[in-house]
């Protein structure tokens, strides 16, 4: 089912630069594989096809003009359900919110809008982006790509399956607990976790805090630099996205695309199957050895070792609950009954907590902070696994046990993901071959602070290292199969709550 589609984006836009493609034409390809492949998985949930060709009519006349409107001009990209775009639904995956249409982009959506790109379609979430498994109440379901039964992650869930099935070049997502990074790794795509404030943003709640961030996701490592290199930006808004006097201290776009080559020989790289404390199966631990048995000849050093993540499962859940409670407390108190399980759990539990406790856990959260540079002073990167498990089925609305052990709450299995959130560091997925299940497995690759160009050189490195080798590099879905494929609409329990 090779098609326009399936070129990656960097490639796409050279052939729209150079007049060898027009915007209209590749426009039509996503379409199409939409039509062919959406509805096995679910993962796109709204379209807007007539304003989307509108827009790339008036690209492909710009272009023959010889106009330049930016670096992804005339490129069709998907965007998570939880971000608004000007004219188009966003429900953010909640009955409160089934009608709303945006008068306005968020600031990473009117970035993307103003280098160019056509905002064509949105892709499914967890209600209110709460569950690391895409299914809520407007939508249903998002099924994996390589299982349509199984779980394709979250809460950018939507975004990481469209992509790995040719819907776009490109989609956004965001990320608290990993819904950048545990969706690319069931799907088999590349998301990328950036440094707190390095895509501005105008809608966090609580601007202080580095938890919640936006983010690129694309299939392979280059599409995602370009993405970052147009979400990345300065705003006032935004009060972790500082500048000094007349000094954007984001730097220019150029840093982080194309990603600058990297000397594998010389890399120091630490390596981690828990952090200490995930609670990671024993069939991701195998796999992850045996990745890092590969990757450990190719680099200078390969040892083991993680930076001290004392308390941070409290730590998480605290500073987690706290911003539910800002975002959510009023529509709990006023209208539980339009809220799903795991919203009302996070505020349940915020109210729970005393500010003893959201202090202590802020001074966790510093003293984590502060193990990573002291432990980064020692390697360039660290590696681990993305997620703690395979994708299992999506009708379990989160994973209660572990290898026989129960989990701790219904983010407790993102741990390998948060114990990175915390510190602040950038973070990206991988797609490194399949698991023992054959689904996709990814790697999860940690930067020093503020060291985004550092993740995206590496990541670039190993990907080439491993693109001809069968075993580990990126998997593909049967798109053949997908087509062929009842709708997932018609799955038992495909709308559930629970």
């Amino acid at each position: 089912m090779d098609a326009i589609c399936d070129k990656t984006a960097v490639e796409l836009v050279g052939l729209l630069k150079r007049r060898a493609l027009s915007p209209v034409e590749l426009l039509d390809s996503c379409l199409q594989r939409i039509d062919a492949v959406n509805p096995a998985v679910n993962a796109v949930v709204t379209l807007d096809a007539p304003g989307a060709r509108a827009a790339a009519k008036a690209a492909e006349a710009e272009i023959m003009r010889g106009d330049d409107h930016g670096p992804l001009h005339g490129l069709p990209i998907l965007i998570k359900d939880t971000q608004d775009t000007k004219g188009m639904r966003s429900t953010y995956g909640s009955p409160i919110l089934a009608d709303n249409v945006p008068s306005a982009d968020q600031a990473s959506v009117a970035r993307l809008r103003a280098a160019g790109a056509i905002i064509f379609g949105k892709t499914n979430t967890p209600e209110w982006a709460a569950g690391a498994n895409t299914r809520n109440p407007v939508f249903g379901a998002t099924g994996n790509p390589f299982d349509p039964m199984r779980s394709a992650a979250g809460s950018s869930g939507g975004s990481a399956v469209a992509l790995a099935c040719g819907m776009a070049p490109l989609a956004s997502g965001s990320d608290t607990g990993g819904s950048l990074r545990n969706p690319a790794a069931y799907s088999g795509i590349v998301g990328m976790r950036p440094s707190s404030g390095l895509v501005a943003s105008d809608k966090r709640a609580h601007g202080w805090s580095n938890l919640s961030t936006d983010g690129p996701m694309a299939r392979n490592v280059a599409d995602l630099a370009l993405m970052l290199s147009v979400m990345a930006s300065d705003d006032a808004r935004d009060p972790l996205a500082y500048t000094l006097p007349d000094e954007a201290v984001r730097g220019k776009p150029a840093r982080w695309s194309p990603p600058a080559p990297v000397d594998l020989k010389r890399l120091r790289v630490a390596f981690t199957a828990d952090f200490g404390f995930a609670p990671t199966e024993a069939a991701v631990r195998r796999v992850f050895a045996q990745r890092v048995a590969r990757i450990a000849p190719l680099v200078a050093q390969c040892r083991e070792g993680t930076p001290d993540c004392t308390d941070a499962d409290e730590t998480f859940a605290v500073l987690r609950a706290a911003l539910f409670l800002s975002n959510h407390g009023k529509n709990f108190r006023e209208r539980p009954d339009m809220l799903g399980p795991n919203v009302r759990a996070n505020v349940e539990e915020g109210l729970s907590y005393s500010l003893d406790d959201y202090a202590r856990a802020a001074a966790a959260q510093t003293r984590i902070y502060r193990s990573y540079q002291s432990f980064f002073a020692s390697c360039d990167v660290l590696i681990s696994p993305a997620i703690t498990l395979s994708p299992r089925p999506w009708s379990e609305l989160y994973p209660t046990e572990i290898d026989g052990v129960p989990t701790r709450s219904y983010f407790h299995w993102l741990a390998l993901a948060y114990a990175v959130t915390l510190s602040g560091h950038p973070a990206l997925s991988l797609p490194l071959g399949l698991d023992e299940q054959g689904l996709p497995f990814g790697m999860q690759i940690v930067g020093p602070r503020g060291g985004d160009a550092i993740v995206l050189s590496v990541a670039a490195a190993l990907e080439a290292a491993f693109a001809d080798d069968a075993e580990l590099r990126r998997p593909i879905p049967d798109l053949a199969r997908l087509a062929a494929a009842p709708p997932l609409s018609a799955a038992p329990g495909f709308r559930a709550w629970d």
